[in-house]
């Protein structure tokens, strides 16, 4: 699903339309239980950037970090290498200023972010009413840099369908495909 919005085929008239042509999507799998422990996290962070990415989307998160120093070592990693980091805020409904969701770019102990290349994603839909943020999204002044389409978003599914599906890790590759194509 989420690859889909970013590279589904533009050129065969079937289906959908990525946002660009010709992409290479680089599949790391850091949680095959569900749980996203940081050294997976930090590793494939490293991994990514040592094998040519210049863009990673992050669908991932948790209210909990053991060693989210870590995850920073790897995001600054990233950033001397000019590899942007783009995260799914959450789909908890809930302000992230307030309440930590990780992986994040601020330690939620007051410090200032501790990188540049981090964007935290949210979630809108296509109504331009009180409704404009998806109910489900996280939300935060401070650390949600911006908010994508996540509502409703037509993509790729298995086996070789198409379907609809809602979430903040739909928002995210809007975000990541566009840094892609710029």
């Amino acid at each position: 699903e989420v690859s889909g919005v970013i590279a589904a085929n533009r050129e065969n008239n079937i289906g959908l339309k990525g946002i660009l042509q010709n992409v290479k999507i680089m599949p790391l799998n850091i949680s095959p239980s569900g749980d996203e422990h940081d050294k997976d996290i930090a590793m494939a962070i490293r991994y990514a950037v040592d094998n040519g990415a210049q863009v990673i989307n992050m669908s991932f998160g948790k209210e909990f970090s053991l060693q989210k120093e870590w995850v920073f070592e790897a995001f600054k990693y990233a950033e001397e290498h000019n590899v942007l980091l783009v995260h799914c805020s959450g789909n908890n409904g809930f302000n992230v200023d307030e309440n930590p969701y990780y992986p994040s770019d601020v330690a939620y102990d007051g410090s200032k972010e501790v990188c540049n290349n981090f964007i935290n994603v949210g979630s809108i839909s296509s109504k331009l009413d009180s409704s404009f943020v998806s109910s489900f999204s996280n939300y935060g002044k401070q650390n949600v840099d911006l908010f994508a389409p996540g509502e409703e978003i037509y993509t790729t599914a298995a086996g070789n369908t198409y379907a609809t599906d809602s979430g903040t890790s739909l928002a995210g590759p809007m975000v990541s495909g566009t840094a892609a194509l710029i």
